[in-house]
């Protein structure tokens, strides 16, 4: 991240802005919403600036910018058609340590203009880097339509009860806690419904009724990450993510997914592999424990489904037994998503009747299948964590008799734009794996099935 996202208060400051035409005029008008002390320089202007001159919303000088033009400012904008002149802008105002901006220039530029959704006293700032302005207008554009006007009545609610609610409620997370009840309720539903008389009403009784929240009751939040693609997880987890305390991940959680948490919460990494825990397992479900009866509410992080090879029963277990309140969120399974990236339905009716599930995890070196129960007809085979074993898994099945010639694919990073898709045989498997250095995280998909690979294939097209 390249720039430092920030909101100056420009109320009553004085800010430059020099050239008179319509690209001025339009910052002029972007200052004006914040109040600012406006000064244009430009020997002319058009009608725009000077209609607002008339109003007596800005100060004009008609003439040449001069360097000292910016001393004292909060910041300058160059928006003359004379790149001389903005250069000679951005480098005064760099001298003097103030924020400039040269309209399309980045490289000038101290900071730049983002779009903005204006809900005052809500903002939402769009911002490119200054790569697409047009792109930045179009996601604006976007949540225009995705954020009602009334978010800005709402905050403004909000802040005439910020003050009773701090002296209701000491702790910090005792507000938090408050405020997260009152604007996921009917509160809000009340005042988009523009009943603001009841909303208020309605916040005063909640406010007058609660008691502390008693900060030792914590609760965990068992979520299904997914298999990579941040796309793909529920609404449910995402909201959940931004209420922890704290989050446990582990290495299966695509790092896009990690940031989707609230950023002010505690990460703390359990990183699994196949051959290797950084916590043990009896460690993290007793740490899952310890922090919420120290009133955390801990989000355990998990890719694709916590149900599923995911150890979650397990954790929950240990939680059941301590009294902890718990909730469990699933998540896309890893075969489910990285076989539909890969065009591989599990399941078609000229193909297969039924999918099975298994992890290859090697103990001892070996693979304790039922292996009659793999080779059934019409049947595909989604092995997890096969990568490491593959070898042993490749001469098992064909020790028990499945086909070489058997379809088989292995799906590398599925649903993340690193994504690989290897497809074969049974026979090829492990060459497959050795010859492209294929790494964990990695699906297998062997079956009949495996044939649609190229025809139904999607998403790197």
């Amino acid at each position: 991240m390249r720039h430092f996202p920030v909101f100056l208060d420009l109320n009553r400051r004085r800010c430059l802005v020099v050239g008179g035409g319509e690209v001025a005029a339009g910052k002029v008008q972007q200052l004006l919403r914040s109040n600012a002390d406006i000064l244009v320089v430009a020997p002319r202007v058009g009608e725009e600036i000077l209609a607002l001159e008339q109003q007596g919303k800005l100060t004009r000088e008609a003439r040449a910018f001069m360097p000292d033009d910016v001393v004292g400012c909060a910041l300058a904008i160059a928006a003359t058609a004379d790149k001389e002149v903005n250069v000679r802008v951005a480098e005064a105002a760099k001298a003097d340590n103030v924020p400039v901006n040269v309209v399309d220039n980045p490289a000038l530029c101290s900071f730049i203009m983002p779009s903005v959704v204006d809900r005052d006293p809500v903002q939402i700032a769009v911002s490119t880097g200054g790569a697409s302005p047009v792109l930045a207008r179009l996601l604006r554009v976007k949540l225009e339509t995705l954020i009602p006007a009334s978010y800005g009545r709402l905050a403004t609610v909000v802040r005439e009860f910020r003050g009773r609610v701090k002296q209701r409620f000491p702790e910090f997370r005792q507000r938090r806690r408050f405020w997260e009840n009152i604007l996921q309720g009917p509160v809000v539903e009340m005042l988009f419904a523009g009943r603001e008389a009841a909303a208020v009403q309605a916040l005063e009784n909640e406010l007058d009724n609660a008691e502390p929240t008693d900060l030792r009751s914590g609760e965990v939040y068992l979520v299904g990450g997914g298999p990579g693609d941040p796309d793909l997880l529920t609404f449910r987890a995402l909201r959940l993510m931004q209420q922890a305390d704290v989050v446990l991940y582990d290495r299966l959680v695509a790092p896009a997914i990690v940031e989707l948490v609230r950023k002010e919460a505690k990460r703390i990494y359990v990183g699994k592999r196949s051959d290797s825990h950084t916590v043990p397992q009896s460690e993290l479900n007793a740490l899952l424990v310890e922090l919420a009866q120290q009133g955390k509410r801990v989000l355990r992080l998990k890719g694709g489904d916590p149900f599923i090879f995911g150890r979650g029963g397990e954790e929950i277990e240990e939680l059941a037994a301590a009294g902890v309140p718990f909730q469990v969120v699933p998540g896309i399974t890893a075969a489910a998503g990285c076989a539909s990236y890969a065009g591989i339905p599990l399941t078609h009716r000229d193909y297969a009747h039924s999918c099975l599930f298994v992890t290859g995890h090697l103990k001892d070196g070996k693979l304790a299948f039922n292996w009659p129960a793999l080779l059934q007809p019409k049947q595909t085979l989604a092995i997890y964590m096969g990568v490491k074993g593959i070898d042993v898994l490749q001469k098992n099945l064909l020790q028990h008799g499945m086909r070489p010639d058997m379809p088989a694919a292995v799906i590398q990073q599925g649903t993340t734009p690193n994504q690989k898709v290897y497809a074969g045989t049974v026979s090829t498997l492990a060459k497959t794996v050795a010859d492209q250095e294929v790494k964990p995280p990695s699906m297998i998909v062997i079956g009949e099935v495996v044939k649609l690979h190229e025809k139904l294939t999607w998403f790197q097209k």
